[in-house]
């Protein structure tokens, strides 16, 4: 059985991360989508509410789990059997920062290999920082996330603006 890992902070999940996990949920027997709990950032989202976004963005995805994680990648891919890291390319300069930590995470756990995918066309320029901007601003963003994110976003620039 191929287990896979697709890593990522998804603050919030796009239609592009939606797309790479559709994709390599095709590839591999099971996909965990590993959401980062990345202490050093401030997310929009708290890692709990990322999760539940990501369940209800892929419930009709059976292979698919969601599972928070924190530290370093290829020790929580080891800890949950994933033989692959799937990670999305959008552009070049993705491509230089994800070979690089590619190579680090090779000779860290020689076992487990990472997988590129490039993004499709119709989100190659998309990023969860420019859909946080655009909602920021009040912004339309239902062609850039799954419906249920668009839901979370208005709430929560709703809380913000009351802060």
């Amino acid at each position: 059985m191929l287990k896979a890992i697709y890593p990522g902070s998804f603050d919030p999940v796009t239609r592009g991360h939606y797309d790479i996990i559709c994709r390599s949920c095709k590839i591999v027997d099971k996909l965990i989508v590993g959401v980062l709990n990345n202490k050093a950032k401030m997310p929009l989202f708290s890692v709990e509410e990322r999760v539940k976004m990501l369940k209800e963005v892929t419930k009709d995805l059976p292979n698919v789990e969601i599972i928070p994680f924190d530290g370093l990648l290829v020790d929580f891919a080891e800890q949950i059997g994933a033989d692959v890291v799937i990670r999305g390319l959008r552009a070049i300069t993705d491509f230089e920062y994800e070979l690089q930590m590619s190579q680090t995470n090779q000779r860290m756990k020689p076992d487990i290999e990472t997988m590129f995918l490039t993004t499709s066309i119709e989100y190659s320029y998309l990023s969860s920082t420019t859909v946080r901007e655009i909602a920021a601003f009040g912004g339309d963003v239902s062609q850039f996330v799954p419906e249920a994110v668009e839901i979370a976003l208005r709430e929560k620039m709703k809380e913000k603006r009351r802060v």
